[in-house]
């Protein structure tokens, strides 16, 4: 029988837990150092591209770092799936020699290892882009693929991998796993004002169905922020985002598609800023009003969120 080389304390966290179950003689960082790892990175970008020439790309530059950090992350999960389809092969034609359980155990610890990898990489991104909306309230979101949520930020899905699974549902007529609460917003509505009367509608939202998953299409301005609001939350994300190269202007409005297509309990919209000044400049945002167009004509909840009464 082998024993862990950890010294279980009331301070470990389930990944520090996890590393140790490996018993590996190597020591694993703890959660607390990749947490540092990640924002010292991303500080230290930011301190030497701020005031400089570079200053204009620092978006781009901070983004990207954070997306190695997460594609790494789909690499190493992918070597583990490998790994347990290997073992799901080996457990299958297991034969009970020596050789079969060897390769079976080396299997399961290839796995294994891939897992606490994967989440490593993944505590060291969710540092890193809590530092970069700290430093620019920008909110990073992956732009491909599902992300799962780790105790910083809250599960992101893609719009139309949540489509296929309300499909499968209602094929077998299974109950949803949660209400979806479906969000837009003008990219200009996202003054003080704004900001607050956004937050006062999510959280009643999250108050009415504790377990909802926010479905928005991630644009900058107001959906930003209330990406923001999900991932403090822990609220799961599903975004459809508006695919401008294939469906040029009316990418916006086919997004809305995505959005209802997930059967959404309710509908929160804001299509104007509630700053009178930025108000009296610009016009209702078309695609906010689009979704709440849809919502009406199919029976949905749709709560138009508006300033506070005097």
């Amino acid at each position: 029988m082998t024993f862990s080389l950890h010294a279980f304390s009331a301070s470990d966290t389930a990944f520090d837990v996890q590393a140790a179950a490996l018993e590996d003689p190597r020591p694993h960082p703890t959660e607390a150092a990749l947490a540092q790892l990640g924002h010292a990175i991303m500080t230290e970008l930011l301190d030497v591209l701020g005031e400089t020439a570079l200053e204009d790309v620092q978006t781009i530059l901070a983004e990207s770092l954070i997306g190695a950090f997460h594609s790494a992350a789909g690499r190493i999960e992918r070597d583990a799936d490998r790994a347990r389809d290997r073992m799901r092969s080996l457990e299958r034609d297991f034969d009970g020699s020596e050789m079969a359980d060897t390769e079976l155990q080396d299997a399961t610890r290839q796995a294994r290892s891939a897992d606490v990898a994967q989440a490593a990489a993944e505590l060291v991104r969710d540092a890193a882009a809590e530092i970069y909306t700290l430093a620019t309230g920008e909110v990073w979101t992956a732009w491909r693929g599902s992300r799962r949520g780790t105790r910083l930020t809250a599960a992101q899905l893609e719009a139309r991998q949540a489509i296929r699974a309300v499909e499968r549902r209602r094929s077998a007529d299974a109950e949803p796993q949660g209400p979806v609460v479906a969000f837009r917003a003008a990219p200009f509505a996202d003054s003080e004002p704004d900001a607050h009367r956004i937050f006062d509608a999510l959280n009643w939202a999250k108050a009415q169905w504790p377990q909802m998953a926010l479905a928005t299409t991630g644009a900058k301005g107001a959906e930003k922020l209330a990406i923001r609001w999900a991932q403090q939350k822990g609220v799961t994300l599903v975004l459809a985002r508006a695919d401008f190269d294939r469906h040029g202007k009316a990418a916006p409005f086919r997004a809305n598609d995505e959005l209802m297509a997930l059967e959404p309990t309710c509908c929160l919209t804001l299509a104007q800023s509630l700053d009178e000044l930025r108000a009296s400049r610009t016009h209702p945002f078309g695609p906010a009003l689009n979704l709440a167009q849809q919502a009406q004509a199919r029976g949905v909840q749709h709560v138009a969120i508006r300033a506070k009464s005097a």
